[in-house]
């Protein structure tokens, strides 16, 4: 590793002279490790909190209540995103708002950390909030750091920095998720705290590599929009008060007052910002149009991720009461799922884009398209896979480990289909007026397949049961053979993307 940051021997001042991190600007490593923390406090907590749910020792839920909550967890921190990149754009910039994001993750985690029931939801919500924050302005920081679109290191800029999200995701689980289930539950969410606080000091430490850019507010406020901003805000949040006090007083209040509002706004606000940009009369017809192919795009990506999100919550919890977790006599926790996604990831993105690369140069390489289509059928799979398990168990056996391992892999498989062409259509299509934007777009289809497994779960669908997991298959592999059969009309509204 040492060899990686280096310092070229030539004249300062000329191309080169700085230090590196693989070849990129040495602020790419400050980013590169504040990521990889941040990842590692998430993704460790996420694969801690069903199991803390369910557990006797934990909340001691109901295993649909369990999923409802880490659904609608999961879509908060995606939903959050578009505010969050407001606050980078109108408020106080990329880098002070990633290092005030990175403070509020950490008091998140601390206050999970706390061996109380009560405080324990909102240290999902401060958690939910930093991440949005977070999400949305370091990897504009990251495009800073090059010379325009046109950096022909940008690209692998990227790339490295997609790996520090994978190393903190796989390490966490083998790290957080095993202290937490073995040692004490608590003293596993503040490990997640002390990943972050790393984080937060090593980027404070190293925010000077940082392009100057990121310390600027690109749009701020005026002083007319912060009092309208404002008493908007104050608005809501008394009419939230005021509405929660009333519940509360009347003995009403049950945990779905709070659940089910925020899985309908999971569901809604997608929608709400999808018309708005689709009924926008300065898009020209070009725009429209490509628009109208979006949707086909956005719909079943939310299909997608309703399925596969499932993988650290329905199948944990799956794991963790009807599987033999253990290979060769050896057990081993029920987190330390969530790594084989990561770990694959890293292994398998390499070898796709070579056979990418390689069908291209003989032409044969699939459209956005076909490959957009067959990662909803392998998320379908991977769920049809799944009723094999579900099958086992319900026989009063144990299902062997391996059945889970390779839901995971067929499920990841369709990620490096999806996710990539995903975001690449999102930068492509997005119309011009709404192009920084576009991107938090994307992210509320995540917020939107999510949101809907938190409804389902709310209204006492159990999602383990063998028929609905066969539905939610059938519907993911329709999808994608809809959206193949419908390929051509889709290509027409796409217009010169391709």
């Amino acid at each position: 590793m040492a060899s990686s940051l280096t310092k070229d021997s030539v004249q300062p001042g000329t191309p080169g002279s700085e230090k590196t991190f693989f070849g990129h600007p040495r602020g790419l490593a400050t980013l590169f490790m504040t990521e990889m923390w941040e990842r590692f406090s998430y993704y460790g907590m996420r694969a801690l909190l069903p199991l803390y749910l369910v557990a006797p020792g934990g909340l001691h839920m109901s295993a649909a209540t369990a999923t409802a909550i880490y659904s609608v967890y999961v879509s908060l921190v995606y939903l959050l995103a578009m505010p969050g990149g407001w606050f980078g754009d109108r408020v106080w910039g990329p880098r002070k708002t990633v290092a005030i994001a990175g403070g509020i993750i950490m008091l998140g985690h601390l206050t999970l950390a706390l061996p109380a029931s009560g405080t324990f939801f909102a240290g999902l919500g401060l958690v939910a909030i930093g991440s949005g924050l977070l999400k949305a302005n370091i990897s504009t920081m990251v495009g800073q750091l090059y010379k325009g679109p046109d950096d022909p290191r940008r690209d692998g800029g990227f790339t490295v920095f997609y790996m520090g999200i994978n190393l903190g995701a796989f390490a966490a689980p083998l790290v957080i998720g095993t202290i937490g289930e073995s040692v004490n539950w608590h003293l596993g969410f503040a490990l997640a705290a002390v990943g972050m606080g790393l984080g937060v000091v090593q980027f404070l430490l190293g925010s000077r590599h940082l392009d100057a850019r990121s310390s600027v507010v690109p749009k701020p406020l005026s002083a007319q929009e912060k009092v309208s901003t404002l008493r908007k805000a104050a608005f809501w949040a008394a009419l939230a008060v005021v509405f929660y006090a009333v519940v509360g007083f009347s003995g009403h209040y049950t945990l779905k007052w709070v659940l089910v509002p925020l899985t309908l706004l999971g569901v809604i606000i997608p929608v709400m910002v999808l018309a708005r940009i689709k009924r926008d009369k300065e898009l020209d017809r070009s725009e429209q149009s490509k628009m109208s192919a979006y949707i086909w795009f956005f719909v079943a990506a939310a299909v997608f991720w309703m399925i596969y999100d499932q993988g650290g919550s329905t199948l944990s919890i799956f794991a963790d009461s009807s599987a033999e977790n253990s290979v060769l006599g050896w057990n081993f926790p029920v987190s330390w799922y969530q790594s084989i996604n990561p770990v694959l990831i890293m292994s398998l993105a390499p070898v796709v884009a070579w056979i990418w690369l390689a069908l291209n140069r003989r032409g044969k390489e699939p459209s956005t398209i076909v490959k957009f289509a067959s990662g909803l059928v392998l998320v379908g799979i991977s769920f049809f896979l799944f009723l094999a398990p579900l099958s086992i168990a319900g026989g009063g056996h144990k299902a062997a480990a391996l059945w889970l391992v390779a839901i995971y892999f067929v499920q990841t498989c369709g990620e490096l289909l999806l996710s990539p062409v995903g975001l690449s259509v999102t930068t492509k299509m997005a119309p011009a007026k709404y192009a920084s934007q576009m991107m938090g777009v994307w992210f509320l289809a995540v917020t939107a397949g999510d949101a809907t497994t938190g409804l389902l779960s709310l209204f006492g669908v159990d999602l383990d049961k063998t028929g609905i997991v066969g539905l939610e298959a059938t519907l993911a592999v329709v999808a994608g053979l809809a959206v193949w059969m419908y390929r051509k009309r889709v290509k027409e509204l796409m217009g010169d993307i391709r």
